[in-house]
């Protein structure tokens, strides 16, 4: 068996593209030519001695053997960047305050808390989990360092756009086989108010003219779980972090609307972050888009109700 030596920075534009969808971007991000990316890519054919990627539609989707590829590729450069960062901030300490949506919380927090804290063990995390509106509060008045959540329209003077995630009717995992009468109002289960996704999920049927009710309200995302899977009612999420009792469901499907993309934003206190915060975000971007591309994969295998 030959011995291959994979080359980090062709790793790191083949999981760059994968993660911002598009080899192009990937091209701008990482301030290469398109025809480097290009060549880059066919070297990763070659070293693997198997075809990464297939054709579908007018686009490229991963072979299986790419799917595995990317996913040690992942761990190459996370191990990399770990590497290189223990060595040159060595003695970087400190205090952070992290705050994230809920809907990210198990997704995100550990595979964020654990990459720092390896690199990092003198540093403090405070982190917070919360909801959109409570979040960027809170950036703004300075008691959280950086956040990650849904942008609600808040103006907030450092915040940049990460991703645009579609939004999903969520409900129980046993598929529904009728849903409410035209005459009948559809049960809703959501959060209890002030909240973005219960104010676009109501918006949403006004406008389809659906009627509505609100069978269900909690101050917690473990409740909506638990009154979904009970069939309670629907609520609507992204992909992200949904548990096995509940699933998507298309739209048409009992006569749903479809559902808005959800712009997912980076908050932060200050225009220039101090080091400690900068390398956070950074490890907290990182996962995020790794999760989001798992959500997109996993959204393609979704056994939709029908």
């Amino acid at each position: 068996m030959r011995r291959v030596t994979f080359d980090l920075d062709v790793l790191r534009t083949f999981v760059t593209g994968m993660e911002l969808g598009s080899f192009a971007k990937a091209a701008e991000r990482l301030g290469r030519s398109t025809s480097a990316v290009s060549a880059q890519l066919k070297k990763l054919e070659e070293q693997a001695d198997t075809p990464i990627f297939r054709k579908a539609g007018r686009g490229l989707a991963l072979t299986e053997a790419g799917e595995t590829m990317l996913g040690y590729a992942r761990r190459l450069i996370e191990l990399n960047d770990e590497a290189a960062s223990a060595i040159s901030d060595v003695e970087l300490e400190g205090w952070v305050r992290l705050g994230l949506q809920e809907d990210f919380g198990e997704a995100v927090l550990p595979e964020v808390l654990g990459r720092f804290a390896r690199a990092h063990p003198k540093v403090r995390i405070e982190a917070r989990i919360g909801r959109s509106h409570d979040l960027a509060e809170r950036v703004l008045s300075g008691n959280l360092d950086i956040a990650l959540a849904w942008h609600d329209g808040t103006a907030l003077p450092y915040s940049r756009h990460v991703a645009d995630v579609q939004s999903r009717w969520i409900g129980p995992a046993k598929p529904i086989e009728a849903g409410p009468r035209n005459s009948e109002p559809l049960p809703l289960v959501v959060f209890e108010a002030p909240c973005l996704l219960r104010t676009v999920a109501t918006e949403t049927l006004d406008r389809a003219g659906k009627a509505w009710r609100m069978a269900f309200s909690s101050p917690s995302l473990g409740g909506i779980w638990a009154a979904v899977a009970a069939g309670l009612g629907l609520t609507i999420r992204t992909d992200i972090g949904l548990p096995a009792n509940v699933r998507a469901i298309a739209p048409g499907v009992l006569g749903l609307p479809a559902l808005p993309m959800m712009a997912l934003h980076l908050h932060q206190k200050d225009a220039e972050l101090d080091p400690v915060a900068a390398r956070l975000a950074e490890i907290l971007l990182q996962a995020a888009l790794e999760t989001l591309q798992e959500g997109a994969r996993t959204k393609e295998r979704l056994r939709e109700v029908a």
